[in-house]
């Protein structure tokens, strides 16, 4: 069975769409079979990878809203070997507003989502910045949650709020739920706020902190605009390589064995 992995923080603007779209890409890259699930009206993702939102036919919100298979919506990156792509559309902001008469409306995505397990090493959910319905799901979903925080002065604003959310849906929803690990993001050296936020966070989440730290980067801006990941921008940069380091540090946690490609290909060395 696959992880599936929600990266959620109702802050806007502390790297949700970066950490998912360049984790998921990085787990690909270490050839693991790797879903990237965009849920997110502003289908950042979905276009952080090379395709269009407008030319998207059936999205996520066909899946929760009108049953359709999620099989049926999976589209190929074309990027990286591995990585597959369930899009988002701006139809999603209706989906709260239409799913509030459905029965068991917290469990759309995960009735989507965990059939596909099976076929996947690791399903990457990129969350909305809400606490709304929409990231419930993806929540009610997941069997785990990074939680991206910025490396400024509010970073902790608001984390407890989502992470009282995080323990009402491992009490009512989903017991299985776990932090995943706190990713702290934006980091820069020079700064000493930056330096102290990191310091703050490691003092009171402590082994729930990731050892990755992922910097500000230049490679990483950019790539989003060329519709690939940062790996495939430029492999060498700071950004890619935390991300890298970031993905190999959730496998050895979850202690995740290589697919067959790789396991065939080390056995030939």
């Amino acid at each position: 069975m696959g992880k599936i992995i929600a990266v959620a923080n109702q802050k806007g603007g502390v790297g949700k769409t970066t950490t998912s779209i360049n984790l998921a890409a990085s787990l690909a890259a270490l050839d693991y079979r790797t879903l990237l699930v965009d849920a997110d009206p502003q289908a950042n993702a979905t276009s952080g990878v090379g395709y269009d939102p407008k030319d998207i036919q059936n999205s996520i919100y066909e899946c929760m809203v009108d049953g359709i298979n999620a099989r049926d919506i999976i589209v190929p990156t074309n990027i990286l070997p591995h990585l597959d792509l369930m899009p988002s559309h701006i139809d999603l902001v209706g989906a709260e507003v239409e799913m509030i008469n459905l029965p068991n409306r917290e469990e759309k995505m995960k009735e989507a989502l965990r059939p596909l397990a099976a076929e996947y090493d690791f399903i990457i959910i990129d969350c909305s910045p809400s606490l709304g319905l929409i990231t419930v799901n993806a929540l009610t979903a997941a069997h785990s949650v990074i939680i991206p925080v910025q490396c400024e002065y509010f970073a902790l604003e608001g984390l407890g709020k989502l992470l009282n959310t995080i323990k009402i849906i491992q009490s009512r929803l989903n017991t299985e739920l776990e932090i995943e690990g706190i990713l702290l993001t934006m980091y820069d050296v020079r700064l000493r706020l930056s330096n102290q936020v990191v310091e703050e966070v490691r003092m009171h989440f402590q082994q729930l902190a990731f050892d990755t730290i992922i910097p500000r980067n230049v490679k990483l801006s950019e790539s989003p605009s060329f519709g690939i990941p940062v790996i495939l921008h430029d492999a060498e940069s700071k950004g890619s390589i935390s991300y890298l380091n970031l993905a190999r540090e959730i496998v050895e946690k979850n202690s995740v064995e290589a697919s067959p490609e790789e396991t065939a290909e080390d056995e030939r060395i």
